[in-house]
């Protein structure tokens, strides 16, 4: 009787705290509703709920330049992979020679295991690629 009557009181003593501890002040609840909030939205072109016009972030293409600079210089200012650098009138000379065409090709479509497609810039269209591809053989003449 007197261990039954003890494990009541430990039951109803651990009942008594969690409750009390569950209770939040409305102060409390505000700070834990800030601390986990999330610190932005994703809005995208055309979503209303966002209280802003979402804006395209292009207005045209980007130059052959812009285009270097941004994806295909990692390759063409080092060699990696065996990409041939920009101004080395040697290494560019037989591709070159191949004409324009085979270049676009290979710059748009990829060349190999170490030319990927348009370099890897998924965000760049064909004519920007060849823009780029014009820049490369430009300087490398």
């Amino acid at each position: 009787m007197i261990k039954s009557l003890k494990t009541l009181a430990i039951c109803t003593l651990a009942v008594m705290f969690s409750l009390s501890a569950m209770a939040l002040s409305e102060k409390q609840r505000m700070e834990i509703e800030d601390r986990i909030k999330p610190v932005g939205k994703v809005c995208l072109q055309g979503d209303n709920d966002c209280g802003a016009v979402a804006v395209a972030a292009s207005s045209g293409p980007r130059s052959g330049e812009d285009v270097y600079n941004a994806a295909c210089m990692a390759c063409h200012s080092t060699g990696a992979g065996g990409a041939p650098m920009r101004g080395d009138v040697t290494a560019w000379a037989d591709r070159i020679a191949k004409g324009p065409d085979a270049l676009y090709d290979s710059g748009i479509n990829g060349f190999g295991v170490g030319m990927i497609a348009k370099g890897g810039c998924m965000s760049c269209s064909d004519e920007e690629v060849r823009a780029a591809v014009d820049f490369m053989v430009d300087g490398s003449q």
